[in-house]
């Protein structure tokens, strides 16, 4: 297993140096003329951005001092997607640059076609005597090259500007009516505000929390479903960028459950520091609401420390004449909750993809990726989250959250 672990790496490392000598060559080496100041800060930058990128990613993962997680997280993050946004218009570019220089030669034959010819008397050939050289205009070749790498270019950080920019303005809200089939008329119209992924850590901070919890409750909901992935890091470092979440406002309260990153984080604590925030944590349990049961399952991850979801828990003995809606922040956990009778369970997780074309993996990984689904008796809702991980940035997967209005069929 580690030898696969170091050879799959080395592979990978090489795909990263390969993308970065080949962005060098096509965005630095051949817009250039030459040594010079242009191609001498192209090659820093080039080189300062992955070193960033994986210092930000070590600095993560060894739990690093949180300032110096905060130096590097923003950089190097950023420097991920616009790796792949390299990647994609660099393909493109090699795609269109034939054209390109076909258009250009095409112009240039136009002209010279077009020339009318004068007679003139001779002038004197710069380098003679007392002539100075004239400067030469860029080659074609350049003139193409600066041409699709600065397209490229402008692709890359313009997409990756927009995304960020996406996140950072705060997540969108959506509206959806699910109706159930068990819902009583008492509770026609209750509205829940799913919140997943917000992903508090180094990048993502106090204020970007503060911002979910003014879109959330501007929505005025009668509950608040957080559903994982709360937090990137440790009660201690982003304790005071979670507090605004003690800000929650509904009728029936906030309730949450937790997502793979609390356990890379330091689960049993963050637990305890949302009960102090004011929400009430479901672990594999369940409570009795107007009209219907909301119960909650720890995430997959969970197993490893012994605290795994257990459905049998959290509804074994449940009225079965209830509806019940469950929160469980991995849509794969939707075959469990099939098996039990659930009624409706809101995911979240896959960011829905976050970063095209991201989306393909997120589907080939998750049943569901967003939106609405139905599985047997079983409905199925997932959020594309209210942040990001990694990069702060989005793309063709705008952050929201999603306010559930239950819909009674007897209404």
């Amino acid at each position: 297993m580690i030898v696969v672990f170091v050879v799959v790496a080395l592979l990978v490392l090489a795909a990263f140096v390969a993308l970065h000598r080949w962005a060098w060559c096509r965005l630095v080496r051949d817009t250039t003329s030459g040594p010079g100041p242009a191609r001498r800060t192209g090659t820093a930058v080039l080189v300062a951005g992955p070193v960033l990128m994986f210092g930000a990613l070590v600095a993560e993962q060894a739990h690093a001092p949180f300032w110096l997680q905060r130096t590097l997280g923003w950089p190097g993050f950023l420097w991920m997607a616009l790796c792949l946004y390299l990647l994609l218009a660099l393909i493109a570019g090699e795609a269109v640059r034939p054209l390109v220089r076909r258009l250009v030669a095409g112009r240039a034959a136009k002209r010279t076609r077009e020339a009318v010819p004068e007679t003139v008397p001779p002038t004197p050939q710069p380098g003679a005597a007392g002539v100075p050289e004239a400067p030469s205009a860029p080659s074609r070749r350049l003139f193409v090259s600066r041409v699709v790498g600065g397209a490229v270019a402008t692709a890359a950080v313009g997409t990756v500007g927009l995304g960020t920019y996406g996140v950072l303005n705060g997540p969108r809200v959506k509206r959806i009516t699910i109706p159930l089939a068990k819902l009583p008329r008492a509770a026609h119209g209750f509205r829940i505000a799913v919140v997943s992924d917000i992903h508090l850590g180094p990048v993502l901070g106090r204020s970007f929390a503060q911002r979910v919890v003014d879109t959330v409750n501007a929505t005025q909901p009668d509950l608040i479903a957080v559903v994982g992935d709360l937090v990137d890091g440790s009660v201690k470092d982003l304790g005071p960028a979670a507090a605004p979440l003690a800000g929650l406002t509904a009728r029936h309260g906030a309730w949450f459950v937790t997502g793979n990153h609390e356990y890379f984080s330091g689960a049993a604590q963050w637990i305890e520091e949302v009960r102090d925030l004011g929400l009430h944590p479901l672990e594999n349990a369940r409570t009795e609401l107007p009209g219907f049961d909301l119960a909650g399952v720890n995430d997959l991850q969970g197993e490893r420390e012994g605290h795994g979801p257990d459905f049998d828990r959290a509804l074994g003995d449940r009225d079965t004449s209830r509806a019940v809606v469950l929160m469980a922040h991995q849509p794969a956990q939707i075959h469990d909750a099939v098996r039990h009778g659930v009624d409706l369970q809101l995911s979240g997780h896959t960011h829905g993809g976050q970063l095209f074309p991201g989306n393909f993996v997120a589907e080939a990984a998750n049943p569901t990726v967003a939106g609405l689904d139905t599985y047997g008796d079983t409905q199925l809702y997932v959020t594309r989250g209210a942040g990001a991980w990694g990069p702060p940035t989005r793309v063709g997967a705008p952050s929201d959250i999603t306010v559930v209005e239950l819909a009674s069929r007897q209404a």
